[in-house]
């Protein structure tokens, strides 16, 4: 396997870690039909519309 030629300092492994707090949740949108919060451009997993249309058909509970 490669092995580093050289020690990374302390300060370049630092900068490296210092990007992985600037990762962000995913943007989640309300259904326009039932007001469920799901991912968007997404099927909606409580009532199975997208776009103004029924994609999946879901049993009424």
């Amino acid at each position: 396997m490669a092995v580093p030629k050289r020690k990374q300092s302390h300060s370049r492994t630092n900068l490296r870690r210092s990007n992985n707090s600037k990762m962000t949740a995913p943007t989640m949108v309300k259904c326009s039909r039932c007001g469920e919060y799901n991912l968007a451009h997404r099927v909606c997993s409580a009532c199975g519309f997208y776009a103004g249309k029924e994609i999946i058909k879901k049993a009424d509970a």
